[in-house]
């Protein structure tokens, strides 16, 4: 483990049973509370967008009517993308048994297919969070975000792919996998772990985005006809707001400076104490008031998302301060802070590993 100070192995089980106690207890306290939480939010959410929307189109009596149906619907779009529908597909709630909250069948306002997300998120990220060649999520094929990777001519212009990446976030999460399998472009993989055909692939992936910009960008405006760009245009502008603000907030969580990398070889033959050891190392926690963990889908608590995916999000904050406590007991780094701060620290790492380096593990290009 990339640590200054690697904790012995009686330590680590004594944190993976701290570890597991926490999530134990609040396993045992989940139930109808979280039922009438996450209905209620779904109601919520689902009375912005409609809000939202007739907002926009009001926006012919005066152009505050317009910003604030973008604004209402931006909201919306990111509850429905962060508090709800990521969570709902981690398996949050497939203890409800609800034919519709569960991670079977949601189908979140997003660019990207729900089947794909899971497959190359909810299990390879999660899995093998941070592992250099194991985890795709890691700088996304587009950035160098670490000496693991070797420099090249073309990591000059990251900061470029990054703004790119930022404001055109859920047509990336729509790609990522494709681009991972070699769809289109490159040479075929070799070897895949693709449960389902290239061309079901192919096909979720055309019938995902087909949806998504007919119910935005032809839908919507032509049910409002007479004022057909004012709502296109308040669409966009709702999905830029969404974009922007999911992959600061994901960005946050897993890039900051302090976030290590590992390599195959050291996370062969984990035990669970070292996989929450590597959970906690490669994740970064933001600090704010309860309405900022709700609009973040409580993704401000990356660290606890990332020890315990399948426990309601609701729960992390109170979970944090644990997790925070059993960490400081053993001698385990755990990284938090403002999210300003925080953010600060991925900007410079998105700059610093644009340049060359003789650190590391740099090699030659």
């Amino acid at each position: 483990m990339p640590s200054a100070h690697i904790p012995s192995a009686e330590t680590l089980q004594s944190f993976e049973q701290d570890i597991n106690r926490i999530r134990d207890n609040t396993q045992a306290n989940v139930g109808q509370a979280d039922a009438d939480y996450i209905r209620n939010m779904i109601r919520f959410q689902r009375l912005l967008d409609l809000s939202g929307r007739l907002c926009i189109v009001l926006g012919f009596l005066h152009p505050l009517w317009w910003v604030g149906g973008v604004f209402a619907l931006g909201i919306a779009k990111i509850l429905d993308n962060m508090e709800i529908g990521h969570n709902v597909l981690h398996g949050q709630y497939d203890w409800m048994n609800d034919p519709h909250i569960n991670s079977r069948k949601f189908e979140w306002d997003n660019a990207g297919d729900s089947g794909s997300w899971k497959r190359y998120h909810n299990h390879e990220h999660h899995t093998y969070t941070n592992i250099i060649g194991k985890d795709r999520d890691y700088g996304y094929g587009l950035l160098r975000l670490s000496n693991d990777l070797p420099w090249r001519p073309k990591n000059v212009l990251q900061m470029v792919y990054y703004w790119l990446l930022s404001i055109l976030f859920e047509w990336g999460v729509a790609y990522h996998e494709v681009a991972a399998e070699r769809i289109f472009f490159g040479k075929k993989r070799k070897h895949s772990s693709l449960p389902i055909s290239r061309e079901q692939l192919k096909k979720d992936f055309f019938n995902k985005i087909s949806y998504q910009m007919f119910k935005d960008y032809i839908f919507w405006p032509l049910l409002c006809f007479p004022v057909f760009f004012q709502v296109l245009l308040g669409n966009i502008c709702a999905n830029l707001i969404r974009n922007l603000w999911t992959s600061t907030i994901i960005f946050c969580g897993h890039f900051t400076e302090e976030a290590h990398t590992f390599s195959e070889e050291e996370c062969k033959n984990e035990t669970r104490g070292q996989w929450y050891y590597r959970q906690i190392l490669g994740s970064s926690n933001l600090e704010g008031p309860r309405w900022f963990h709700i609009l973040t889908g409580h993704l401000s608590c990356q660290v606890e998302h990332h020890l315990f995916p399948d426990v309601p999000a609701r729960h992390y904050p109170a979970m944090a301060a644990e997790v925070a406590e059993v960490c400081k007991q053993h001698g385990i780094p755990y990284n938090t802070g403002p999210f300003f701060a925080q953010y600060f620290t991925v900007l410079q790492r998105v700059w610093k590993y644009s340049f060359p380096s003789s650190e590391g593990k740099q090699q030659a290009a």
